[in-house]
């Protein structure tokens, strides 16, 4: 991908972003210089198996952490070891080996029981049964790979391990996701474990065109990070600049998973609003593959992240396909009202309430009859402050108890606070509308970023009428529409407008007439279905 411009690829002349090459590892040769010696000296297993586990006592921590087991067996005249964690290996699979292998004769071992050359390779091809067994001479990737969760097989007089594949992690099932469920459809979900998420979706898309690349990321968590794409739609520069971000990314860890990682390779900084589409349903993330999106799984997240992403992506939901296109596209309509709402009923209401001569005709009822001991603008952060702490109550509190402090909350709370006069009857009531828009939102993070710009609209309106409604709102519009991630622009299909984008957009068009992908992510084939 030497040379490629990514903004020059999608045609963004104001971001340019220029690749760089893929460095290969360099392996020295056996004429190497003498540094290039001791280093490999260092990092090569050696021969001596005593050596071997007096180094794994500096490397990770052996006779000092109990989870380290280093279990030494005697096969035929030589001793062998096996090294793993005992929280990451299935005790039965790795019995039955071990078993296995206690019924081995004399063959590979010469007549007074030494070691053949060819010993270890003997053990690989004959003896372990076992799908996956890798050979390693590297010490630090042999405990690099068993922190991950591998088992190593270790044998006195040879310098090579071989690494078995007996892993085995606490998971949960994959249930249906809390915060995208569907009438309709299917009920699992991504998990925290990598390889179930990776198997959920290829259950899904058999297409010998994805892509799972694997990646390690940090330095002392070691997290997995796997990029999924499919080869002949998605697009080659987006893919190497993903892989190259996440490649150059030089941290300590990231124990939070894919949030951190976001932040990392995304780079929004102070920007509310989320530029990555999270999702914990493998059709979701199908779907946007077939589309020409990079997908991003990180181990011990059961959320992908999906790259790359516009606002209007944030605002669809598996359910309007799950319905017919004339029900989807209604469902869709009323979620973008409830958004709609949600961003601008207080601020207007605020600005009408403080400026009544704006009021068109016959809409004279609406702003209070009477006035609360607080000032509206108190009341509203109050009523703000007061929905966040009910949500984040409910999410700590077990549900039955949940549901019955919300009912509480809901009626005595607010009851009382308007029969005492500190609130009126209004603020409370669109408060809870514009609560309810909130809720409606299918993406999480746009929701809360949403509230964010509630709240600015609502200080500007208190500090500058209709100049601060204007200006605040026109300034978020400016936000939106200047923000891109990974050069697609953040609003599209608005700005800069695209028809049959739009079309999509609006409408949950029928399935057999959605022949093309969207043209934002630049896929290497536009046609969807074949020409009939």
């Amino acid at each position: 991908m030497e040379g490629f411009i990514l903004s020059e690829y999608l045609d963004y002349p104001d971001e340019r972003i220029a690749l760089k090459p893929r460095e290969t590892e360099y392996t020295p040769s056996d004429e190497g210089s003498e540094s290039c010696d001791a280093k490999d000296g260092k990092e090569r297993i050696s021969r001596n198996l005593d050596e071997n586990r007096e180094r794994l006592v500096e490397l990770m921590g052996y006779e000092e952490s109990f989870d380290v087991l280093f279990r030494e067996m005697t096969y035929g005249e030589n001793r062998a070891a096996f090294l793993h964690l005992n929280a990451f290996t299935n005790d039965e699979i790795l019995t039955e080996i071990i078993t296995r292998l206690t019924y081995l004769g004399n063959d590979g071992y010469g007549a007074e029981g030494a070691l053949k050359p060819e010993s270890m390779q003997v053990f690989l091809e004959r003896y372990i049964p076992l799908v996956s067994v890798t050979p390693e001479t590297n010490m630090l990737k042999v405990v690099d790979a068993v922190l991950a969760g591998n088992t190593a097989f270790l044998m006195d007089g040879e310098d090579t391990a071989l690494l078995l594949d007996v892993k085995v992690f606490p998971q949960r099932s994959p249930d249906e996701p809390s915060t995208e469920k569907v009438v309709r459809g299917s009920k699992d979900g991504f998990i925290e474990t990598l390889v179930t998420n990776v198997a959920l979706i290829r259950r899904r898309i058999r297409d010998p065109k994805l892509r799972m690349e694997i990646m390690s990321v940090s330095e002392r968590t070691k997290t997995d990070v796997c990029m999924g794409y499919i080869k002949d739609i998605a697009n080659p520069v987006l893919v190497e600049m993903i892989r190259d971000r996440i490649q150059d990314l030089q941290v300590d860890g990231v124990p939070l998973a894919d949030k951190q990682l976001e932040e990392g390779i995304v780079g929004k900084g102070w920007n509310p609003f989320p530029l990555v589409r999270y999702t914990e349903r493998p059709d979701v993330a199908a779907s946007h593959l077939l589309e020409g999106h990079v997908v991003v799984l990180v181990d011990t997240s059961p959320s992908v992240m999906i790259i790359p992403t516009t606002f209007f992506d944030h605002v669809q939901h598996a359910e309007e396909h799950r319905q017919t296109p004339f029900v989807g596209t209604y469902l869709r309509w009323v979620r973008f009202l409830g958004i709609f709402v949600s961003l601008f009923i207080l601020p207007l209401w605020f600005l009408f309430t403080l400026r009544p001569e704006l009021l068109p005709e016959g809409l004279g009822y609406i702003g209070p009859d009477e006035k609360g001991q607080l000032p509206l603008l108190l009341q509203f952060i109050f009523a703000e402050v007061g929905v966040d702490l009910m949500r984040m109550a409910a999410v700590h509190t077990p549900t039955p108890i949940a549901t019955a402090m919300g009912l509480v909350a809901a009626v005595l709370i607010g009851d009382i606070a308007v029969h005492t006069g500190l609130f009126i009857n209004e603020v409370i009531l669109y408060m809870a509308i514009a609560a309810l828009g909130m809720f409606a939102t299918p993406s999480y993070e746009l929701g809360l970023a949403n509230r964010m710009v509630r709240l600015v609209l609502l200080i500007a309106v208190a500090l500058f009428e209709v100049p601060g409604f204007v200006v605040g709102t026109a300034l978020i519009m400016l936000l939106l529409i200047t923000q891109r991630t990974y050069g697609v622009p953040y609003f599209w299909p608005f700005i800069p407008f695209n028809g049959p984008g739009l079309m999509t957009t609006l409408f949950r068009r029928p399935f057999l007439s959605n022949k093309t992908r969207p043209s934002i992510t630049k896929p290497l084939q536009y046609q969807k279905m074949p020409r009939q």
